[in-house]
């Protein structure tokens, strides 16, 4: 599904990544690991086309992504980053707005689906109502991870998605995509509860920059 072939980036002229290479595989679930600024966060971003390599190729479901398609791999893929940016205004407005926009037209937000969700990741119906300003850290990561569900992809990009939770919420979340066996989801987290299934794969960014 994903494939990063000999890719190099650099900031300011410090190599973040040189002939990296790496594969996901449709349905792996990947946990990228690593100390700050070894370019954790800039492998969501490259998939994303918001950063482009300096050097190499990313191919994403089988096609090198580039400026003509980028816009077709960002409508598959739901990403939640570690700022979770989800706008202002009351969240019932926010949640219409994103419902609204052309590309999610055939997508199912009904109210039903809706407070599914949100029950399971234990937000109660009164959160409709409240200011985005106000919700607090926890209120917004799941907010905006039940979101990412509603738009319907099979891919998924979580960076520090579960830092402002609990311990039991982080176990409700990585449960709730490690369990999707047809989910591609590729998480940069320093929360080991997404290491506590069998099925999950490892890219520690230290150890690859170590073998070169």
């Amino acid at each position: 599904m994903i494939k990063f072939s000999n890719v190099g980036l650099a900031y300011s002229g410090r190599a973040i990544l040189d002939n990296f290479s790496f594969e996901v595989k449709t349905g792996e679930k990947v946990v990228v690991l690593g100390k700050s600024a070894l370019g954790k966060s800039s492998l969501l971003l490259l998939i994303l086309g918001f950063i482009v390599p300096d050097k190499g190729e990313i191919i994403f479901d089988g096609k090198r992504i580039n400026e003509k398609n980028v816009w077709n791999v960002r409508r598959q893929v739901a990403y939640v980053d570690q700022d979770v940016s989800i706008g202002a205004g009351k969240v019932f407005e926010w949640m219409a707005f994103v419902s609204g926009l052309r590309v999610n037209a055939s997508l199912d937000f009904g109210d039903k689906k809706i407070r599914e969700l949100l029950g399971y990741f234990e937000l109660g119906g009164d959160v409709f109502h409240k200011d985005v300003g106000e919700l607090s850290g926890g209120e917004r990561q799941r907010l905006s991870i039940a979101v990412s569900v509603l738009l319907g992809r099979s891919v998924f990009l979580l960076d520090e998605a579960t830092s402002a939770l609990d311990e039991h919420l982080k176990k409700l979340v990585a449960r709730f995509f490690l369990e999707k066996d047809d989910w591609t989801v590729v998480v940069v987290s320093h929360d080991p509860v997404w290491l506590d299934s069998p099925s999950v794969r490892i890219l520690n960014l230290e150890a690859e920059r170590w073998k070169r």
